[in-house]
C-alpha cells in the first residue's frame, strides 16, 4: 500500500506541521509529507521543513504578483509532488477556488474550537480563545475539517474537547486546545486512510 502524500501549508511556527512529522516517525501515521508550502519566508516551520528533509516553497503575494501566476504556481508544486491530501497548519491566507475546486473534499484544516460554534471570518488564534471564554462556554476543544471557499464551513470530520475552567484565561485555554490539536490532527489523517472518516460523503 503506498503512503498517501501530503502537502502541507503553514504561515508560522508549525507546531501542528511537527505533530504530523512526529506522528510518521512514531510509525502513528502512515503518510509521508511531500512538501512545505508556505507564504511567510520567515517562519519557522521552513526551519522543521529542513530539519527533515521537506522540500519547501516560498510562495506568495511578494514572489507572484499576479494571482493567476501565484495559483498556478501552487498548484504546480503540488501536482509535481503528486499531492493526495493538503494539509492545512497555520496558514493564514484564503485558498484560491482554483486550488479549492482541483483537490475538492481533499484539503483539511484544523480550527481551535468546536465547530459551528466561534468559526467563520476573525475566528483565528486568540480570538476564538477570547470569545470562548467571554461566552461562558464550559467545553472548547478542536476541529479537522474540510475546507470549501466559506470560512469554517467545510464538513466536520473530526473533534476532541477540553474543559473550559473557571481559571483559564485566553492563553491557558490555547495552550489546552493546542495539545488535543497535536493529537486529533495525525489521528485523524489516519483514520481517513483507514477508511474510517470518508471524504466523499
Amino acid at each position: 500500500m503506498n503512503k498517501l502524500r501530503l502537502a502541507v501549508f503553514s504561515s508560522h511556527s508549525g507546531s501542528n506541521f511537527q505533530s504530523i512529522i512526529d506522528a510518521i516517525k512514531e510509525g502513528q501515521l502512515f503518510a509521508e509529507i511531500v512538501c512545505l508550502i508556505t507564504n511567510n519566508s520567515d517562519a519557522y516551520c521552513i526551519e522543521r521543513a529542513k530539519q527533515n528533509n521537506i522540500p519547501y516553497y516560498h510562495i506568495s503575494n511578494k514572489t507572484h504578483p499576479d494571482p493567476i501566476l501565484y495559483e498556478k504556481a501552487i498548484l504546480d508544486v503540488l501536482n509535481i509532488n503528486s499531492t493526495d491530501l493538503i494539509i492545512l497548519a497555520g496558514y493564514m491566507k484564503i485558498i484560491p477556488s482554483s486550488i479549492i475546486r482541483a483537490y475538492k473534499n481533499r484539503i483539511l484544516n484544523i480550527h481551535p474550537a468546536l465547530l459551528p460554534k466561534f468559526g467563520g471570518k476573525g475566528m483565528y488564534g486568540m480570538n476564538v480563545h477570547q470569545a470562548v471564554i467571554k461566552s461562558g462556554e464550559k467545553v472548547s476543544g478542536a476541529t479537522v475539517h474540510l475546507v470549501d471557499e466559506i470560512y469554517d464551513n467545510g464538513r466536520v470530520l473530526n473533534q476532541m474537547q477540553v474543559e473550559v475552567s473557571s481559571s483559564d484565561n485566553a492563553e491557558t485555554l490555547a495552550q489546552k486546545v493546542l495539545d488535543v490539536e497535536h493529537k486529533l490532527y495525525p489521528l485523524t489523517i489516519q483514520q481517513i486512510i483507514e477508511g474510517k472518516i470518508q471524504l466523499d460523503n
